[in-house]
């Protein structure tokens, strides 16, 4: 199987947990954070939600500086927007991948703050990067939901709250 639908199949198995989990985010606990120096609630949902859109943007782009291009996070208000935000973030990232050239994984993609560079590396490496923050924010998000005692669903394999004992 070549690199692209390895890429290709892993967003779409990945999609299915994160689709289950952000259907789980309660609007009315969007503010809530458990740490202050955390994301909110909504924050992190929305960031998780974004994140297969990333792919788009490395195919797309050589780089990101954040000083000509100041980060808003989007403003969700419910459920339903947070999802059809995750749809949309979706299906830029895989219409990235179905039009990316296999040469382009080798180009250097850069991030950066003006001229604080923070890395510069393979756009292929970016691209797992962000298929990797998908997991990772995705896992801060089951602990947010399980600290309030909302049931997450499993990501490779059962949860505690898809099994009884």
């Amino acid at each position: 199987m070549d690199l692209i639908k390895l890429l290709q199949r892993e967003m779409n198995q990945e999609a299915l947990t994160t689709r289950k989990m952000l259907s789980r985010v309660p609007p009315e606990k969007f503010d809530w954070q458990p740490h202050p120096k955390s994301m909110t609630l909504g924050r992190l949902a929305s960031h998780v939600a974004e994140l297969p859109g990333w792919v788009a943007m490395v195919v797309d782009t050589d780089e990101l500086d954040f000083a000509n291009n100041p980060y808003e996070p989007k403003d969700v208000k419910n459920t339903g927007e947070l999802l059809d935000y995750f749809e949309d973030s979706l299906k830029n990232g895989k219409d990235a991948l179905n039009r990316v050239n296999i040469e382009q994984f080798s180009e250097p993609w850069t991030l950066r703050n003006g001229d604080q560079v923070y890395s510069t590396e393979p756009k292929y490496d970016v691209i797992r990067m962000a298929h990797s923050q998908v997991i990772h924010h995705r896992a801060q998000l089951g602990v947010y939901l399980r600290l309030l005692n909302i049931p997450i669903p499993g990501s490779y394999g059962p949860s505690a709250d898809d099994v009884t004992f």
